[in-house]
């Protein structure tokens, strides 16, 4: 499976952030709104995200629940018809719950920086940094560093969870 090394921090000053990603950025911003429904699995999480009425991501993946930057091992099943797919794994699986979020897109080099304004829980920062072909653990892990760095995410602002882990402790 493609893996990344991801890190989830609370954001403390947002528009500081944005000023920061905006810098290190090597492509235009992209804004998207995306409904995440997490549904009952006997091990990692599944997700469909929800990009627009006729299109949407099914995301399986596995992660330690740790905080700081950790490898992420995932899949995704792209379809034209979420609400059916929906359908069929709410009556086999069960909903969890749903995440719904604003998500503002940057890319520096190979990391997906993801500023995320999350319905109930507030404002957070993620960074995915994608592990080519050879690359190392820790030298994803490397990068997510520098750039939390760059970024000023402080250790103890970091998160160990998925934002469905976050609503459920509410």
């Amino acid at each position: 499976m493609p893996a990344n090394i991801e890190i989830k921090a609370h954001v403390r000053n947002f528009p500081d952030l944005q000023a920061r990603a905006a810098a290190l950025s090597d492509a235009p911003l992209q804004v998207i709104p995306q409904e995440d429904t997490f549904f009952h699995v006997p091990r990692g999480r599944l997700k469909l995200r929800q990009l627009a009425p006729d299109r949407a991501q099914l995301v399986y993946y596995e992660r330690p629940d740790q905080n700081g930057p950790k490898r992420s091992e995932y899949h995704i099943f792209e379809t034209s018809d979420p609400e059916n797919l929906k359908t069929a794994l709410t009556l086999a699986l069960g909903v969890r719950g749903v995440v719904r979020k604003t998500r503002s897109l940057y890319l520096a080099g190979q990391t997906r920086i993801h500023l995320d304004d999350v319905e109930g829980l507030g404002q957070f920062m993620e960074l995915e940094v994608v592990l080519r072909d050879g690359q190392t653990d820790a030298e994803g892990q490397a990068i997510a560093r520098d750039l939390m760095t760059r970024l000023g995410v402080r250790q103890e602002d970091l998160l160990e969870g998925a934002y469905m882990d976050l609503l459920e402790q509410k």
